[in-house]
């Protein structure tokens, strides 16, 4: 008879389960008002989290082992066809690596997050999701209905990747324990983050740290001024705007 064989034994177990998961529960910026914070998980090595969030949240993804490997998908929460699309993404800033001041653009031409702080610079938005981080997006995702099609490329934090003369794509490895990203929510999102090794660099993945929080203000101030980004933050303005008219007039 196995431990779990009766009611007993189940809620033993499951309580166990419990205690053992106390632990995993990430450091609290020290940044943000603790009545600010919507959302905070500590996500281990092969495994996801996702969460919808609601736009003016600050998203902070944090290394704290060092090895960390954060796929990241947006999908628009009330519209999920409009989801990141990642050759946009560089093709439109005309850049290829990830760091402050980067927007996460949607296949509408509209940010769904602006990168607003990087302390690791190791980031990348070539290669896409490795088959284990595939899988645990689509079990994130099918929490939401998605379906294994929705699934599509990723960005990847504190995994650098470098593009040789050649053009053959090289891994850089991550910047080491403690770095971290911050992420600007423009429009409600459906985050979907999986930790897992790089396509390029199978070193096995420890912790990552996602703690989210309400920062209204930071809508309000400039994260980048080049004219590709402008343009893009007036079509998500516009959106946004649209949309609420909408709300009122239902």
């Amino acid at each position: 008879m196995t431990a779990t064989a009766d009611t007993t034994g189940a809620r033993a177990h499951a309580r166990a389960q419990a205690a053992a998961a106390t632990g995993s529960v990430p450091d609290l910026p020290t940044d943000a008002d603790p009545a600010a914070i919507t959302f905070a998980q500590r996500v281990p090595a092969g495994g996801y989290t996702t969460v919808v969030l609601g736009r003016g949240t600050r998203v902070r993804l944090g290394d704290p082992g060092g090895t960390a490997c954060a796929h990241l998908l947006l999908l628009r929460a009330e519209s999920p066809w409009e989801r990141l699309n990642v050759a946009d993404t560089v093709k439109v800033p005309w850049q290829a690596y990830l760091t402050a001041g980067h927007p996460l653009l949607s296949d509408q031409g509209r940010v769904l997050a602006t990168v607003i702080a990087d302390s690791s610079a190791h980031h990348d938005a070539l290669c896409g999701p490795s088959p284990a981080a595939r899988q645990a997006l689509r079990l994130a995702g099918a929490k939401h209905g998605l379906e294994p099609r929705d699934i599509g490329p990723t960005v990847s934090f504190f995994r650098g990747v470098r593009v040789e003369p050649d053009g053959g794509l090289v891994a850089t490895g991550g910047a080491g324990a403690g770095a971290a990203v911050d992420l600007l929510v423009h429009l409600p999102v459906t985050l979907l983050v999986a930790n897992a090794e790089h396509p390029l660099d199978p070193t096995p993945a420890t912790d990552l740290d996602v703690v989210a929080w309400s920062a209204p203000d930071e809508l309000t101030r400039v994260h980048n001024t080049d004219p590709e980004y402008r343009r893009a933050v007036e079509n998500t303005e516009q959106a946004w705007n649209a949309a609420r008219t909408l709300e009122v007039l239902a």
